[in-house]
């Protein structure tokens, strides 16, 4: 991975994408890889889609915060 917390196309495609354990039945939900540096979040049933990659940091206080109930 580059200096950036923006990952390459090449680092997304190679990334190991996972479902929430949560996921309907039908699989329609939120894939998720992490990185060292960075958060990828996908549609699951458009996995070749546009992707969302933000930095680990920021997915991190946004998961943190739903958690405790300030977001």
């Amino acid at each position: 991975m580059t200096g950036s917390s923006t990952p390459t196309n090449a680092e997304l495609a190679a990334a190991t994408w996972r479902t929430s354990s949560y996921s309907a039945a039908n699989n329609e939900c939120v894939e998720v890889a992490m990185a060292e540096r960075w958060v990828g979040l996908r549609d699951s049933t458009r996995p070749h889609a546009a992707t969302l990659a933000v930095p680990a940091g920021s997915f991190t206080a946004m998961v943190n915060a739903v958690r405790t109930g300030t977001l």
